[in-house]
């Protein structure tokens, strides 16, 4: 009878703590459109993996402990698509998911598991920030910064956060520290509440504009991706994950090669003009290059100049980045410096090799540029290229021009460069340089004109930088796809496993 009492016990909790905030507060959601913390659990694990932890924690204070089922935040380990994972998710219904010094606890745990025992660390965020009175006081105070070690990340595993929305406090700092942040349209990332800001700043504003999917997508860049559901937020968080190891010691897992992967190669040569002043959009360069569907692009809103990809070539994953001459002319700003640098630290962490598809006139010009520290970015750029410890290859497809040459892997900046024949090498392009450096113009005098741009046209082709032997080899664009996998296998690091050195491992994760 003792026992049967006992194993009640446990079911009366356990019902409780599945009740979360209650019925009231989990049909609004439902009302909403949206998915509760459970159900966000059970679309994002693979069935009847989850294994929860600290389902019956509650708040520390006695006056709220009956309302606090988990204290605001689930979290345990379970798997995706087969693979181990840890997972922190905020349950809004509970005191708003504010953070506490119970839940906190909670967080520590998943993160010194994920990164102990290797696996990626999963957060999905909606909370309201710091819970009010824990906070307040000098007692208060006592609750947080117990761990000198809480916002430092090295990059044992991938992380992934999602915002599912209002986050502020602990889901925007943890955003903020994540590998990759998927935001659903109408969550709102914030320092703190529109509520909060506009008393502090005496003004009204709006919550999207505080912190809206617009703003962090296409402004600071903070968030990766966004999507109109809580499904397609947490599908490509699956889809993220594919890409990657479980933890840094780890090779990149290798996937099937779809069918037809190999079967448009030909199409490169309608989409690249051969004049350097027309323009194409290089995605299209690079899904005919890559495995057939598996171009995955990170932050394609921010810094659009340049486009950041998982893809993967022979089923193995690799980073690409690739100048993009739709934008800008493919012309590098002060965000896409930002978004490559994040990029370049992301895939070297994981050991994922780098292939730069190169189209580049330079870096834009000017007086913003200079206000948003663009040299400074340019060199950080070139610290994070020279501290990556995978495989480098890049191919030079049309202009590459400047400094940027070199910042798109140019010289000994890559393992391995190949030029098409349609590259085209120098410092400028070369009509604005005959003007900058002779301050001849075509109006002025044709003949002269023609005379100095053939000067400095000369020795900027494919042949010419091969014949150098800075460029390791020419080759026709439709063998480009097989030229880089058999490149990529040479140059697999066969002593380490495919595992780098990680130099980069604690660049800081926001810029």
């Amino acid at each position: 009878m003792a026992h049967e009492k006992l194993i009640e016990e446990i079911a009366r909790r356990r019902a409780k703590a599945l009740e979360m905030g209650g019925p009231e507060k989990l049909a609004r959601i439902a009302a909403r459109g949206n998915l509760n913390a459970r159900e966000r659990i059970d679309h994002l694990l693979d069935s009847g993996s989850f294994l929860e932890t600290g389902m019956h924690a509650f708040s520390i204070r006695e006056k709220t402990r009956h309302k606090s089922p988990g204290d605001g935040k689930l979290a345990g380990f379970g798997r995706i698509a087969g693979r181990d994972v840890a997972l922190v998710c905020n349950d809004f219904t509970v005191l708003g998911a504010s953070s506490s010094q119970i839940n906190m606890k909670k967080m520590r745990h998943m993160k010194r598991v994920a990164s102990d025992r290797g696996m990626p660390l999963v957060l999905l965020g909606e909370s309201s920030g710091g819970r009010i009175p824990d906070r307040m006081g000098s007692l208060g105070r006592t609750t947080i910064g117990q761990d000198p070690v809480e916002y430092r990340r090295l990059r044992e595993s991938p992380w992934a956060s999602a915002l599912l929305g209002e986050c502020y406090g602990s889901s925007t700092w943890y955003a903020c520290m994540a590998d990759y942040v998927v935001m659903r349209k109408g969550a709102i990332m914030a320092v703190s509440s529109p509520r909060v800001t506009s008393l502090a700043i005496n003004q009204p504003i709006a919550p999207e504009d505080l912190g809206g999917w617009r703003l962090h997508t296409e402004v600071t860049g903070l968030v990766d991706q966004a999507f109109d559901t809580d499904a397609e937020v947490l599908d490509a968080i699956k889809t993220f994950l594919s890409y990657l190891p479980a933890n840094h010691a780890e090779p990149p897992p290798v996937a099937d090669v779809p069918e037809g992967s190999d079967a448009n190669a030909d199409a490169i040569l309608d989409i690249v003009p051969e004049e350097r002043s027309r323009v194409y959009d290089v995605r299209k360069v690079a899904d005919l290059i890559v495995d057939a569907g598996s171009l995955f692009e990170l932050k394609p809103r921010f810094g659009r100049a340049v486009v950041t990809a998982f893809a993967r070539l022979d089923g193995r994953t690799v980073g690409v980045i690739a100048n993009n001459p739709l934008v800008k002319g493919g012309a590098l700003d002060a965000d896409a410096c930002d978004k490559v640098v994040a990029f370049i630290v992301l895939c070297d962490s994981f050991n994922l090799p780098l292939v730069m598809l190169v189209d580049v006139p330079g870096f834009l010009i000017g007086i913003e540029g200079e206000r948003k520290r663009a040299p400074g970015k340019i060199i950080n750029w070139m610290n994070a290229l020279s501290l990556a410890s995978v495989p480098k290859i890049s191919v030079i497809i049309r202009k590459s021009y400047g400094q940027a040459y070199l910042n798109m892997g140019g010289g000994r900046n890559s393992d391995e460069v190949v030029a098409w024949p349609t590259a085209d090498l120098g410092f400028m392009d070369p009509r604005l340089s005959v003007n900058v450096v002779y301050g001849v113009t075509e109006d002025e005098d044709p003949e002269r004109f023609g005379e100095l741009l053939a000067e400095v046209e000369r020795d900027t082709t494919a042949w010419d930088l091969a014949g150098f032997y800075d460029a390791q080899a020419v080759i026709d664009p439709r063998e480009t796809r097989g030229w880089l996998i058999r490149a990529l296998e040479i140059h697999r690091d066969r002593m380490t496993g495919g595992v780098g050195s990680h130099l980069l491992s604690s660049w800081p994760t926001s810029y």
